[in-house]
């Protein structure tokens, strides 16, 4: 098989896959429908492991229905893979692999005609999120973005006798649209201005143009949609109110690489179509967005430290190291990117295993609120070790993947932005260390049972429905062997030097505007620019331990901190922080649809004042 045809064919199988669930849901048993979905993410991943291989360090294109261009002119559709796309994508599918079998006996037994839509949605999941990862066309992106959402909707919902899943994807699906509206004003822009809707095409045109008002207004209508989607301050409101929602193998999806799309679809469409002569200039969109992600890592790291239901403070985590991620875009630089594409690579691993083992509390004890499971996880050390692994994992515990990328981002981002290093351990300290309070609270049974403060039900996560027939029953065991095998993985990042060098040539190859665009008309350009080093450092292992150690100090302190000397002094000052500044913060996350719909429209007044400068 050619390498052109596993392209199309990485986006058919899962796509095809759907089908023959729902077909078969109808007839045959659940074991044969979990078994028959796992053999369809298995194949999924074969072909994608495949493709990475033969795309090696250039670009694989592929023209859909033999449609290529004629002296320059194009009118097919074109999928073009990197090996950060390829690499996505292969993520992507190992993840929802992961998912399928943790599902395994996970939900309740639906009816016989029913059984086949759950794993056929993963799959139809799927098939958006890979198409999105590699298409070469904007317009086919935001198809692939369109069902990718759609389909997350209708998986966050999915326990439709439960009014707050209902409402959760309402206010997903609703904000998600209008970003999609948006963006889709903006390639009417932009084919409007080129009469294209490659990237390479459209690059290739508005190096002719000069910048003006259409482009900035084009530029930022077509990555509000992606913002959304990665959840970027103001952006960013309907994530946590989804997450707290959405049935738990969905979370898994929705942290690990959903909104790592967001930053990636944002930044390949910058390098593709707006990077050229006359595009926008490389010092204005690095301080903007650098900006954009230090303000979205500073929020998700307040937002987390101050939750007690769990799904909720994960995905307050999500976003403040999705702020991260777009700092280390922004430099653009391929030492950034390689940073990214490690730090991604890992923390999917980590936060679909931080999601799992909340999975079995709920499975257990029909509960994640932290105060409420005090000590009610003794008897699930196993899933306690693998939470409070997590912790530190996020936190930048040497030698997992989450602190080589981190490191490494720190490194590539500290010449132009000395205060870089702080923000990145501050941000990992604080969500690494709401993770390890959690877990010595609900595991270990450590420190004084919390004051109630009893704020609602979506607030607490009490009152959650198990997503179980009987609580009592034996845990399965893909629902602790999976987390486990993705904790494995994350540190496998850090510990195999090959993934690092193999992603920093990639890293190379997708920053070369020059090399993507020679590929899709059929030619080989070598790459410009030296391979970044992606090997420890002693000043990033020094940095790491450190995030580690401020992540340990601050969970001991939640746990401990009334009996420490010197809290009596501590407390007040503790306590007008939270009143003048997390209180109001608190307070914007009220979830109301019509103030994230609000939040939405000035995030897109801010960024084309800014942009417009």
């Amino acid at each position: 098989m050619r390498t052109a045809d596993l392209l199309p064919l990485a986006v058919a199988v899962p796509l095809l896959g759907a089908v023959v669930l729902v077909i078969g849901g109808r007839w045959l048993p659940r074991v044969a429908i979990d078994s028959l979905a796992a053999a369809w993410a298995t194949l999924e991943v074969a072909c994608l492991v495949l493709l990475w291989a033969r795309t090696g360090d250039g670009h694989s294109v592929s023209w859909v229905g033999g449609w290529h261009p004629v002296r320059g002119e194009s009118v097919g559709i074109v999928l073009a893979g990197d090996r950060i796309g390829v690499g996505l994508a292969l993520l992507t599918s190992a993840l929802v692999l992961a998912v399928v079998v943790y599902s395994w006996r996970y939900f309740d037994e639906p009816p016989a005609r029913h059984a086949g839509v759950f794993p056929a949605l993963i799959l139809l999941f799927e098939a958006g999120m890979c198409g999105f990862a590699l298409t070469g066309d904007l317009f086919d992106a935001f198809v692939f973005f369109e069902l990718m959402g759609a389909v997350a909707y209708a998986l966050t919902g999915y326990r439709i006798e439960d009014p707050r899943p209902v409402q959760g994807a309402l206010i997903f699906g609703i904000v998600n649209s209008l970003g999609a509206y948006c963006s889709l004003l903006g390639i009417g822009l932009l084919y409007a201005r080129t009469g294209e809707l490659g990237f390479a095409q459209i690059g290739l045109k508005l190096a002719g143009h000069r910048y003006d008002a259409l482009l900035v207004v084009a530029f930022v209508l077509v990555v509000t949609g992606l913002l959304v989607k990665a959840a970027v301050v103001p952006f960013h409101f309907w994530l946590p109110d989804a997450h707290s929602v959405a049935p738990t193998p969905v979370c898994m999806l929705l942290s690990g690489v959903m909104v790592e799309l967001g930053v990636y679809g944002t930044v390949r469409v910058y390098w593709t179509v707006f990077s050229g002569p006359h595009g926008i200039a490389q010092p204005h969109l690095r301080a903007v967005f650098v900006a954009a992600g230090v303000l979205t890592a500073l929020v998700g790291a307040v937002m987390c430290w101050q939750q007690r239901h769990l799904k909720r403070m994960l995905a307050f985590s999500t976003i403040g190291h999705v702020g991260l991620f777009l700092v280390g875009m922004a430099l653009l630089t391929p030492a950034g990117t390689a940073g990214v594409a490690l730090y991604v690579a890992a923390h999917a691993g980590v936060k679909a295993a931080l999601f799992a083992t909340t999975g079995v509390l709920l499975d257990r004890h029909g509960s994640v609120d932290e105060h409420g499971l005090h000590g009610r996880g003794r008897d699930l050390p196993l899933a306690g070790a693998m939470f409070a692994l997590g912790g530190l994992a996020l936190a930048g515990l040497p030698p997992f993947g989450t602190a080589l990328g981190k490191a490494v981002t720190e490194h590539a981002g500290e010449e132009r932005f000395p205060w870089l290093p702080a923000v990145f351990v501050l941000v990992s300290a604080a969500t690494g260390g709401a993770v390890l309070r959690a877990s010595a609270r609900i595991f270990a049974g450590a420190g004084p049972r919390p004051r109630e403060r009893y704020a609602g039900p979506e607030t607490t996560g009490t009152g959650e429905e198990p997503e179980i027939r009987d609580p009592q029953r034996r845990i399965p065991v893909p629902m602790l062997a999976v987390p486990a095998v993705l904790l494995c993985a994350s540190l496998a990042v850090g510990l195999l030097p090959g993934v690092g060098h193999a992603l920093a040539r990639a890293a190379r190859q997708f920053t070369d505007r020059t090399a993507y665009t020679a590929a899709i008309f059929g030619h080989i350009v070598a790459p410009s620019s030296p391979v970044p080093d992606t090997a420890w450092t002693a000043e990033g292992v020094l940095l790491a331990l450190a995030s580690t150690a401020l992540a340990v100090l601050l969970a001991s302190a939640a746990v401990w901190g009334a009996r420490w000397p010197g809290a009596a002094r501590v407390g007040p000052v503790c306590r007008a922080v939270g009143r003048e500044v997390i209180l109001p913060l608190r307070r914007l996350h009220s979830g109301h649809l019509g103030d994230y719909v609000a939040w939405l429209a000035v995030g897109v007044a801010v960024f084309l004042v800014v942009m417009a400068v």
